[in-house]
């Protein structure tokens, strides 16, 4: 027997907290591999509008994500090196000196970690590639879902690696220094209790979470009143009380639980003292948990919100069909669109048209000074707006409007939700042509969800309408064309209608939503015709296939059809809803994991505890019992609380958005709950597993 040997059986005993680190480190760097894949993907990138909601959401739950994993990976070395010690300890009192230890233990440390890594990293490809091609089998398969990978990603992944590695090389540093051998033999048996607070501390932490969340929610608008700039990266640390509170209700919830125990003061003393004993390691993982779970349900609460409301507003609708187009366009007309619709076996009715014409109202216009303040200037003719007279927006919308003499209403749904998009004050309308200006006041809103989009509709009594739209050419005008399937309608109709329409269009129609005119006529009236031509660069679509996401979402000229509205829904939206589908299934799972690896951790280390107890006389009922007590905290309060704090996030987000909570939102937000509920029926039956695996491996259940 010499050295080499002696080490070589001490680490075949000690494989399994080997084999339960390599895991966890593959683990890690295989989820955040494939979700940054995922992330930077030219798919994602170019669909995922820049500074957009949607992207800053996946961005922020991909730091909770790499946060939680990188903490997991420390958590499981720190378990690795708690069990090494033994080892170490044994080799030392037999005469090694730290000096003679180091190179092999610094050796088997970086084997382990960069074989568990580039394998985690080398199987973070396939896992994206599989889970989308899944996607694409199963639920949508169009030709913007073909997933193309940007190896930037790899980047995040040698980050983290790197991390992971040079954690786990510091600890093997200070492991080494220790001087005591009975303490190095001994560290595995010992417990990491966490200070203990007073009562206090839950509800406090509770109070701390919920004002954390609001603070980071509105921090841009306070960072703005405050400084009159916009507010940098760093003001997202406002969100960083979330996370002291969460850890504040952890400890709570170790330490004290939230049942009295007055009554009963010794009852759960075992389950309870080996949770405390090990404090420290059950509040990481816990948090670590509880971040995941919380970003999981965030990345999934998108789906159902966006889908039910896009699809309710499509049911809404009076009219079937529904498009415009300035004036100077040649499209189809009545009689071409019914042949059409002949074609395919239907008719049409209800066919209503009215006439527009196109303004420039005033408004604030923000710049940034070279400090980064922002300035507001004033401008009379700062966008477009479309503009109706009353007698038009009756004949669209069947309704009786009276909009008074001087002044006008704009028009929104009936929930009033998109009133962002158009002025609600006093306004100035100019004829872009003739520069005639009509200051007029605000009168209210008018409610008619067709005629709601990015740049806004407005009604104006009939003689301000003929008074502005004096000396307008049809490049400033436009019509209104609305009508009916007759009897069940049909989707080849609706889809052939849609190409034919938008071929139809002039390209300097091929515009964004975001486009506007009246700025770029102005900058060449002044001469700048480049800053001019880079304007309408930046939203030319004209390049864009009309099923392209970007076109169908963004195009100004977008039409209305019901049938294809809701029948391509999936398709339309398919990227958004399964970029946010993967964010779920990588967080969730990385939850689950780790509480199973936390069970785990359990059982090893409070073998002894167990074994004792049936020395003792415990049944296999009872010792089973004390068992579910320590697995069902690792499991309940993270699901409890990760799940409890995106609701009510997700519910103030919707609320906030324009103070108050519409029919479509509370149904979407139902279905929220409906999911959380799946996801809870999920943890429950990993949870059952994960008990009746562990009871084995104690011998408290034979099989």
């Amino acid at each position: 027997m010499n050295m080499p040997v002696l080490e070589k059986k001490l680490r075949k005993a000690d494989k399994k907290q080997a084999v339960l680190y390599l895991f966890c480190n593959f683990l890690s760097l295989m989820l955040i591999t494939a979700y940054s894949a995922m992330m930077f993907s030219p798919t994602v990138q170019n669909i995922l509008p820049e500074g957009g909601d949607s992207r800053k959401q996946m961005y922020m739950i991909f730091v909770l994500a790499l946060s939680g994993c990188l903490v997991f990976t420390v958590y499981a070395s720190t378990l690795f090196f708690r069990k090494k010690s033994r080892q170490l300890g044994i080799l030392m009192a037999l005469g090694a000196s730290r000096k003679r230890l180091a190179p092999g233990l610094f050796r088997e440390v970086l084997l382990l970690s960069c074989a568990s890594s580039v394998l985690g990293i080398l199987a973070g490809i396939p896992v994206v590639l599989l889970l989308w091609s899944f996607f694409r089998i199963f639920l949508v398969n169009t030709a913007e879902m073909v997933f193309t990978l940007n190896f930037q990603c790899l980047y995040i992944s040698a980050g983290m690696f790197l991390a992971a590695t040079s954690s786990v090389c510091v600890l093997a540093f200070l492991y080494l220094r220790k001087t005591n051998i009975i303490d190095v033999v001994q560290e595995e048996h010992k417990n990491e209790p966490v200070k203990e607070l007073g009562k206090w501390c839950g509800p406090v932490g509770i109070l701390v979470m919920m004002a954390g969340a609001v603070l980071g929610y509105y921090h841009p608008q306070i960072y703005e009143a405050l400084f009159n700039k916009y507010a940098p990266g760093w003001a997202n640390a406002a969100y960083l009380p979330v996370f002291a509170g969460l850890y504040m209700v952890m400890l709570h919830t170790v330490v004290h639980g939230w049942s009295s125990r007055r009554k009963h003061p010794y009852r759960n003393i075992i389950a309870r003292s080996m949770m405390k004993f090990q404090g420290k390691q059950t509040v990481n993982s816990l948090i670590v948990c509880t971040v995941l779970i919380a970003g999981g349900c965030f990345a999934v609460f998108y789906l159902p919100i966006l889908s039910v409301s896009s699809l309710e507003e499509a049911k809404a609708r009076p009219y079937d069909y529904g498009f415009h187009y300035r004036a100077d366009q040649e499209l189809p007309g009545k009689d071409e669109i019914a042949g059409k619709a002949g074609e395919y076996g239907i008719s049409i009715k209800d066919w209503t048209e009215a006439s527009y014409i196109s303004l420039a109202v005033d408004g604030r216009y923000e710049t940034l000074a070279e400090d980064g303040t922002i300035v507001h200037e004033y401008r009379e003719m700062n966008a477009e707006a479309k503009i109706l007279s009353e007698t038009a927006y009756n004949t669209v919308t069947g309704q009786n409007a009276d909009v008074p003499r001087g002044c006008f209403s704009p028009i929104s749904n009936d929930e009033e939700t998109g009133t962002y998009r158009v002025s609600s004050s006093d306004s100035v309308f100019t004829n872009p042509e003739t520069r005639r200006k009509l200051p007029l006041k605000f009168n209210g809103f008018l409610h008619f969800g067709m005629l709601t989009d990015q740049i806004g509709y407005y009604v104006l009594d009939d003689a301000d309408y003929k008074e502005l739209a004096r000396g307008i050419t049809p490049c400033w005008s436009g019509n209104l064309v609305y009508f009916n399937a007759d009897g069940k309608d049909s989707y080849a109709f609706a889809d052939d209608l849609y190409h034919m329409l938008s071929g139809a269009y002039d390209r300097d129609c091929l515009v964004s939503v975001y486009y506007n005119r009246i700025k770029t006529a102005l900058m060449r009236e002044q001469g700048l015709t480049e800053e001019a031509a880079r304007e309408l660069e930046s939203n030319d679509m004209s390049a864009l296939d009309p099923d392209a996401t970007d076109f169908r979402l963004y195009w100004a000229y977008m039409p209305k059809f019901r049938i294809l509205d809701t029948s391509d829904f999936m398709e339309t939206f398919a990227v958004f809803l399964m970029t946010f589908l993967f964010i779920s299934i990588i967080c969730l799972t990385a939850a689950l994991v780790i509480a199973y690896t936390r069970c785990q951790t359990i059982a090893v280390n409070n073998r002894y505890v167990f074994d004792d107890l049936k020395r003792l006389g415990g049944s296999p009922g009872y010792l089973k019992k004390e068992l579910r007590r320590q697995c069902t905290d690792v499991f309940r309060i993270p699901a409890a609380s990760g799940m409890g704090a995106m609701s009510f996030l997700y519910l103030m987000i919707l609320f906030a958005n324009d103070g108050r909570l519409t029919m479509s939102e509370i149904l979407g937000f139902l279905i929220c709950m409906g999911i959380i509920a799946a996801v809870g029926a999920l943890f429950y039956g990993i949870y059952t597993h994960t008990l009746r695996i562990i009871s084995l491996q104690l011998e408290i259940d034979r099989k």
